[in-house]
């Protein structure tokens, strides 16, 4: 990935997570922006957010959906580029996989310690 776009990713990502921690309030769940992929031709972004609380992640980027032309239209007043991109939300469980491998790498340590 060339450096630009790196940069675009991360620009849009940061202003993005600030938009959505001023303008939408998510009730028990703390929803943080994890990667932004913004396509070359900067007409659309994948954003990928994880959350951490009670609230489940369906419920999460259903209603990120419904605030998304809001969103954009906040995110092209912070961010100016050619194209404000059409935004595209997906739930991250990369955290939870993460976890859940550390979890097995720790059984797989107990157990070969208790056999020596």
């Amino acid at each position: 990935m060339k450096h630009r776009q790196l940069r675009v990713n991360e620009l849009v990502k940061r202003e993005l997570s600030a938009i959505i921690a001023r303008e939408l309030n998510f009730e028990g769940a703390l929803v943080s922006v994890n990667a932004v992929d913004v396509a070359p031709d900067l007409k659309s972004a994948h954003v990928f957010v994880s959350t951490l609380g009670t609230a489940n992640g369906e419920s999460v980027i259903g209603k990120l959906e419904a605030y998304r032309p809001a969103l954009q239209v906040e995110l092209s007043r912070h961010v100016v580029l050619k194209y404000t991109p059409h935004l595209i939300f997906h739930l991250d469980d990369s955290i939870e996989r993460g976890a859940r491998v550390l979890e097995i790498l720790q059984d797989l340590e107990k157990g070969s310690s208790e056999d020596e």
